[in-house]
């Protein structure tokens, strides 16, 4: 597979691509030799220059869209949330584990930049793309809450929880705040797509895509009304979290990889 002229084409982005995998794979090396300012600030500068990718990739002619794309903007919109949320929660402690995904999610898009799309078939799937990578981003946003969980609760029950630490009640209402955002996102997506569809006079299509998509809103839909009617709480909740995370996943960036990658389709 041939990457360069995918390269060549946008040596913009190619450049800032690099320069933010670099930062965010020397904050994943050296963060436990700097202080929380210097690590803040190191974060920043690998979200600034992340940001930046994106930009450029967005005014990219043909646009380019595909499951490495999709990723790198969730992967950004969950370090946008951590660093929000670490001003007002100091806290919140992961840093070595986003810096990795950040390094990842970067790289990644650099050797898969995507589809090109010459021509776009309707107004309507931008606005579909958009809201899409929204609920993927914040869905990932409360995985990763409900991974902080498991592991504040793993550290309690040894007896090796730290005063400092986030609270245990408190990771557990942000978790579920971001499960309903993305819920609510995921339900426009889908009737976004929908009407994108009927917009085309093309009919519904039960594609992998299409199927993966539903059973992850079925799935964030049970753990809501679980929650809310049930109480469900603890392993329970954070493993059907797994599942439809697992399954919303799958939908897009696991077709799409797919199709990009082991069948060379477009």
């Amino acid at each position: 597979m041939n990457l360069l002229p995918a390269f060549a084409s946008n040596p913009l982005a190619v450049l800032l691509s690099v320069f933010a995998a670099l930062a965010y794979a020397a904050l994943a090396v050296f963060h436990p030799r700097m202080g929380a300012t210097q690590s803040r600030g190191l974060l920043g500068l690998a979200w600034l220059l992340h940001l930046g990718v994106l930009v450029v990739n967005l005014f990219e002619q043909p646009a380019r869209f595909g499951f490495a794309p999709a990723l790198s903007v969730t992967g950004w919109l969950v370090l946008t949330v951590y660093l929000i949320e670490s001003r007002l929660y100091p806290q919140m402690r992961a840093r070595w584990t986003l810096s990795v995904l950040g390094t990842l999610v970067v790289l990644l898009a650099l050797a898969f930049p995507g589809t090109p799309y010459p021509s776009l078939h309707s107004s309507w799937l931008p606005l579909h793309w958009a809201l899409g990578i929204a609920s993927y981003g914040l869905i990932a946003a409360a995985v990763v809450h409900a991974w902080l969980m498991q592991r504040a609760e793993r550290a309690m029950r040894l007896g090796q929880s730290d005063e400092a630490a986030m609270p245990l009640l408190t990771l557990e209402r942000l978790t579920f705040r971001f499960v309903a955002a993305g819920f609510a996102l995921l339900s426009a997506t889908l009737l976004a797509g929908w009407y994108f569809t009927e917009q085309l006079n093309h009919r519904w299509v039960w594609d992998h895509k299409t199927v993966f998509s539903v059973l992850a809103w079925l799935t964030m839909g049970i753990l809501l009304w679980g929650r809310w009617q049930l109480g469900w709480r603890g392993r329970a909740a954070v493993r059907t979290l797994y599942l439809g995370a697992g399954l919303l996943l799958l939908s897009y960036a696991g077709s799409r990889f797919v199709l990009e990658v082991l069948l060379h389709r477009g």
